[in-house]
């Protein structure tokens, strides 16, 4: 017979209740997976106990799949159940609101999906109530952990970029451009809210803000190509599309700062390319998502003649940020990894008692981002230029 030890520890335990099942939900569950393995010795360990879904089938056989003790159909008993220390809001946009306030209301820590609301009044109660619990609380903008953003902001913090002077961002894809697609909840804005401005829109909205500072002003164009889809898969009967597919916007900081940003789903060719370049008085950063290990510099005071242009900075030391926590040197990271760099820092603030910003989200930075892209539609129907007013208090 071998002999074993018995392996014991004193890192804690966090129990997890998710809402929804699918693309998120399924994103969500990996990262915690990763990082209780892969980020080693985590903050804590967390324990799939919950996942809700209103389809029976489905719901229980993502249970099965990923390996959660049980599932609910009805969020009310997810949120209220006191063994779920985070609720972890993954549903469509239209069940961000009822089920996050109940959850903050009953003590849990909630990370939520972005955009936070399906529109800034909803969003900006939500942070509202979010400065008066207890728990911790992050909007999910997963993009603020790729280690190449982030080293793009340090050289922002630096000071290596000089003034910053242009922010231009462009979020493509094409994953609506064949007509006969059918119309989804997210091409509906009964549950989405907005179309592509919400959803491709608030991550290159919120890394604007998180790499250059506050918007001050926007002057916004949207777009409906398509205006009908079928039903499902299997009929002809179509619906209206009544929310955009393309937008286009300038926008102006309140450090001078100006830049134009943009997304569509209706770009042959393009799979998930999300692209930023920042130009400042000393030099310029070029990232895109599709080579998410990769970031391109330049910097004045380095160029020659012969050497003038950026140069392709791998970032994938140990010394790069969350990097350490995966493979040798050159071994590259992915989309899904980032997930874990995420759900890390959001357990890191809960047991270590940490600000979840600046690294992360707050639903103050939910409520502004989704203020700007009411104020980006509100601008394409005036024809305006909207100026940012947020109604923020900062006291506590």
């Amino acid at each position: 017979m071998l002999n074993s030890k018995e392996i014991t520890g004193s890192i804690p335990t966090l129990n997890i209740g998710i809402l929804g099942y699918a693309f998120m939900g399924k994103a969500h569950v990996n990262g915690y997976k990763q990082l209780s393995y892969m980020m080693w010795p985590p903050p804590a360990v967390p324990n799939l106990y919950l996942i809700c879904g209103r389809d029976e089938e489905k719901v229980s056989e993502a249970a099965k799949r990923y390996g959660f003790k049980g599932y609910h159909l009805d969020w009310k008993e997810l949120v209220s159940d006191e063994r779920v220390d985070i609720f972890d809001n993954c549903a469509p946009n239209s069940l961000h609101f009822k089920p996050t306030v109940e959850a903050m209301k009953n003590g849990k820590h909630v990370i939520c999906e972005k955009p936070l609301a399906v529109n800034s009044k909803l969003a900006y109660e939500m942070y509202k109530i979010s400065k008066d619990v207890k728990g911790k609380t992050m909007v999910a903008f997963n993009y603020r952990f790729i280690p190449a953003v982030i080293l793009a902001k340090q050289l922002i913090n630096e000071g290596r970029m000089g003034k910053i002077y242009h922010f231009r961002a462009q979020y493509l894809q094409e994953g609506l451009v064949d007509p006969d697609r059918p119309l989804t909840w997210r091409l509906r804005r009964e549950f989405a809210g907005k179309g592509v401005l919400g959803d491709l829109g608030s991550h290159i909205i919120d890394l604007a803000r998180y790499l250059v500072g506050e918007i001050a002003a926007v002057s916004g164009l949207t777009r409906t190509f398509i205006k009908e889809r079928p039903l499902s898969d299997n009929t002809s009967q179509k619906g209206s599309v009544d929310v955009d597919d393309a937008f286009e916007s300038v926008i102006e900081f309140e450090n001078g700062a100006i830049g134009t940003i943009g997304a569509s789903k209706l770009c042959h060719g393009r799979k998930n390319y999300m692209y930023f370049e920042i130009n400042g008085s000393k030099g310029s950063v070029r990232f895109n998502l599709e080579r998410l290990d990769e970031l391109e510099v330049y910097f004045a005071n380095e160029g020659t003649k012969k050497t003038l242009g950026f140069k392709d900075v791998m970032v994938t030391e140990p010394s790069h940020p969350f990097t350490k926590y995966w493979w040798p040197h050159g071994h590259i990271i992915g989309w899904g990894n980032l997930f874990a760099h995420e759900l890390y820092h959001f357990m890191d603030c809960i047991i270590n008692d940490k600000d979840v910003t600046p690294q992360g989200a707050t639903f103050e930075d939910g409520y502004k981002v989704t203020k700007i892209c009411d104020s980006i539609a509100e601008s394409s129907l005036t024809g305006k230029r909207m100026e940012l007013k947020f109604d923020i208090n900062k006291k506590k």
